[in-house]
């Protein structure tokens, strides 16, 4: 069920973000992290903590937008795994995790978020900027969208 966005949820106002995306309903952004460059999030603009508050066709959408960024990913970066994570358990305001992942990097085969197991990958993550990122992210939509 929606709710009134809490003055303090930071997905509901953001101060920078670096929006690869965006339309009525959500927007992909590029989350500033050296160790994951391909790390991008997608945001549901409406102030929804769970999948299941969204309308079937507002679901439907949701996942569309998130295999499209997936495929993106994987054209623009090659990686080994590609991780989604949607928790809300800090903030809960829907939104979802797409993080490329390699053998050698710095938490394989643990989460992000887990323990650290090396120093940092042997062969970094191609390196892509945010207009080629944008761009595979806008085609990889438009033709999810398409069918």
């Amino acid at each position: 069920m929606p709710t009134s966005a809490p003055q303090d949820c930071p997905l509901c106002f953001p101060e920078r973000e670096n929006v690869l995306w965006q339309d009525a309903s959500c927007r992909v952004i590029r989350v500033d992290d050296p160790d994951y460059p391909g790390y991008c999030r997608l945001i549901w603009k409406e102030h929804v903590a769970e999948m299941s508050d969204l309308s079937p066709a507002e679901q439907r959408h949701c996942f569309n937008i998130l295999m499209a960024v997936e495929v993106a990913l994987r054209e623009c970066f090659s990686p080994d795994k590609i991780n989604l994570a949607s928790f809300g358990n800090v903030v809960p305001h829907l939104h979802w995790h797409l993080i490329p992942r390699y053998l050698d990097d710095r938490h394989f085969p643990q989460p992000v978020w887990g323990v650290v197991q090396r120093k940092g990958g042997s062969s970094p993550a191609p390196v892509v900027d945010d207009a080629r990122l944008a761009l595979a992210v806008r085609n990889a939509i438009a033709e999810h969208l398409a069918g």
